[in-house]
C-alpha cells in the first residue's frame, strides 16, 4: 500500500467508518420513525460520517506540534489508527493538506445540512459550527488548564452529535434533551478512559487531561462517577424508548459495568486499553438498539 495512502487513513480512522453515521442516524430514526425514507436516511448517514471525519482532521491539525512529543505509540495510538502513525505530526501529511481536507469535509457537510428542510438545517448547521469551534476550544484549552474546564465543555460536541441526528428530522424538544442528557456522562466517562490509556503521552506533551490532573486513581473515580451518571441518565432516557431501546441500554450499561471493573481492578494504562474496546461497544449497542427500536 502507498506510504500517502496509509497516512490517510491513520488521519481519518477510516477503520471506524461505521460508527459515525450509526450514532447520527440514530437520532435521526429516533425522530423521523418508520417515516423515514431511504433517500434520506442516506442523506444523514452521509452527514454523519463526513461530519465526523472532518473534526477528526481537525483534531489532529491543531494538535499537531503537540503530538510530536509522543512517547509511546503502542497504545492509544496503535489502538485507533491501523498503522500506529500520527500522519501530520510525523511529517506524512503535510499541515496545509490536512487543513484543506478538514475543510472540504466540512462543506460536503454543510453541503448536505443544508438540503435538509429548514428550520432543520439550520438547526444540525449550528450544531456544526459549534463543535468544531468547541473541538478547537478544547485542542487549545487543555494545554494550560487547573480544572478540567476544557473536558467539561469539549465533550459537549461529541454528546450533540446524536441530538443533531434527531434534529435532522425532529425538533428541540424533550426526546434531544433527554438523548443529550444521556449521551453527556458516557462521553465524559469514555473520555477518562481514553486519557488514562494516553498518560505517557500527554505527560510528554505537557497536556491537563483528566489524568494528568488527578492521576491513575482520581481517573477510576472519574469514569466510575459518570458512569454511574449514565446510568441515571438512562432511566430518563427509557421512558421515551420502546422494548428493543430499553434492552440496548441496559445491555451497554452492563457492559460499562464490566469495562468499570477492569479499570478499577487495574488503575493503570494497560487496564484501562483492556477496557476501551467495551466503551467503543457500548455506543454501538447504545446507538443500534435505538436505531431499531425506532424503526421496529
Amino acid at each position: 500500500m502507498h506510504p500517502t495512502v496509509r497516512a490517510y487513513i491513520d488521519l481519518t480512522r477510516i477503520q471506524f467508518f461505521f460508527a459515525w453515521p450509526l450514532l447520527f442516524c440514530s437520532g435521526y430514526l429516533l425522530a423521523a420513525g418508520d417515516a423515514f425514507s431511504w433517500s434520506s436516511l442516506l442523506k444523514a448517514a452521509l452527514i454523519g460520517f463526513f461530519g465526523f471525519e472532518a473534526g477528526l482532521v481537525l483534531n489532529d491539525y491543531i494538535d499537531r506540534n503537540y503530538d510530536r512529543r509522543d512517547v509511546e505509540t503502542d497504545k492509544l495510538t496503535k489502538y485507533w489508527r491501523v498503522f500506529g502513525t500520527r500522519p501530520i505530526a510525523e511529517g506524512l501529511i503535510p499541515p496545509q493538506h490536512a487543513l484543506a481536507l478538514f475543510l472540504l469535509l466540512a462543506i460536503i457537510t454543510a453541503l448536505l445540512v443544508l438540503t435538509l428542510p429548514s428550520p432543520h438545517s439550520l438547526f444540525v448547521l449550528g450544531i456544526m459550527l459549534y463543535s468544531y469551534a468547541v473541538e478547537a476550544f478544547y485542542q487549545v484549552k487543555k494545554r494550560h488548564e487547573t480544572y478540567p474546564i476544557a473536558q467539561v465543555i469539549g465533550r459537549t460536541d461529541f454528546a450533540l452529535f446524536p441530538a443533531a441526528g434527531y434534529l435532522a428530522a425532529g425538533f428541540p424538544d424533550l426526546n434531544a434533551l433527554l438523548y443529550f442528557l444521556f449521551f453527556y456522562p458516557f462521553a465524559l466517562a469514555h473520555l477518562g478512559a481514553n486519557d488514562l490509556v494516553d498518560l505517557r503521552n500527554d505527560r510528554s506533551r505537557g497536556l491537563q487531561t483528566v489524568t494528568t490532573l488527578y492521576g491513575e486513581q482520581g481517573t477510576s473515580r472519574w469514569i466510575l462517577g459518570f458512569t454511574l451518571l449514565n446510568a441515571v441518565t438512562a432511566l430518563l432516557f427509557m421512558t421515551r424508548l420502546g422494548t428493543i431501546g430499553r434492552a440496548g441500554l441496559v445491555a451497554g450499561l452492563l457492559l460499562l459495568a464490566v469495562a468499570n471493573a477492569v479499570i478499577q481492578r487495574n488503575r493503570t494504562p494497560e487496564g484501562a486499553l483492556r477496557a476501551l474496546p467495551l466503551f467503543h461497544l457500548t455506543m454501538i449497542v447504545y446507538a443500534g438498539s435505538i436505531l431499531l427500536d425506532s424503526v421496529w
